[in-house]
């Protein structure tokens, strides 16, 4: 298998960024979804300094930044937000 395909909801200020909901990126077999998080700061920079507060979930649990990934995964970047 040369790559595998995941597709990646984007929510808050990772959503305006991308301008859709979500995305479907393709990654080399052994990535983790840390590789999703740095391919999504490597798109929009200005992101960066979400890099530590950003939750990460896989197929609707959060995850640690070193889950691998599988095909067909569903990946969620969920950063900080305010409300009330």
């Amino acid at each position: 298998m040369d790559s595998i395909t995941v597709t990646v909801k984007l929510f808050s200020i990772y959503q305006e960024a991308y301008g859709v909901p979500e995305v479907r990126w393709e990654f080399p077999p052994q990535s983790s979804v840390q590789t999703v998080l740095d391919r999504a700061l490597a798109d929009h920079p200005h992101l960066e300094p979400w890099r530590n507060q950003t939750r990460l979930g896989l197929n609707l649990h959060f995850v640690e930044a070193d889950t691998p990934l599988s095909p067909d995964d569903e990946v969620v970047l969920i950063p900080p937000v305010s409300g009330g």
